[in-house]
């Protein structure tokens, strides 16, 4: 839902359809993003007699969640996780893609440097997204996880026979 309200603010009829879910479904999701922080109504729309919220995702604007408990960030993370598997079963199989998976060690500079990088075209992608299907555009994802790790290897879990 967030990536679709990322180009245009959308109803939940809107979210529904696109998203092959009832609309009492995206409402409720709705309801619970904004909620929560992540989207912010953007208006109302007259439907067929009937007055339709219009939310958006505030991309540029993000919530603080530095208070956030651990459980929280897994969930996030796993989450995170699910779509990325879902996207990139759907798609395209012949177009050029980036996919990189690692854990690294890199002086700091060079740390700097590729998270600016990435949050410059992070930016550059929320900058230019368009509404859903529109004319011209293609469909893309971009999942990025950048983070500092402990020194301590696989710290919060044992080491299994995977790690040799």
């Amino acid at each position: 839902m967030l990536s679709l309200l990322t180009g245009a603010a959308m109803s939940a009829a809107e979210l529904a359809r696109e998203l092959h879910i009832t609309q009492a479904n995206a409402s409720y999701h709705l309801r619970k993003l904004a909620a929560a922080g992540e989207v912010v109504e953007a208006g109302d729309e007259r439907i067929r007699g009937g007055v339709a919220k219009r939310y958006r995702y505030q991309w540029d604007d993000p919530p603080d969640y530095k208070g956030s408990r651990e459980q929280e960030q897994r969930l996030y993370v796993q989450a995170m996780a699910h779509q990325l598997v879902q996207r990139h079963l759907a798609r395209k199989a012949a177009t050029r893609r980036n996919l990189t998976d690692a854990e690294l060690w890199v002086e700091p500079v060079v740390w700097q440097q590729v998270l600016g990088q990435v949050e410059a075209a992070s930016l550059a992608l929320h900058r230019a997204a368009r509404p859903v299907r529109s004319e011209g555009t293609i469909r893309v994802n971009m999942t990025a996880a950048l983070f500092q790790m402990t020194d301590a290897p696989h710290a919060g879990r044992e080491r299994d026979e995977n790690d040799a």
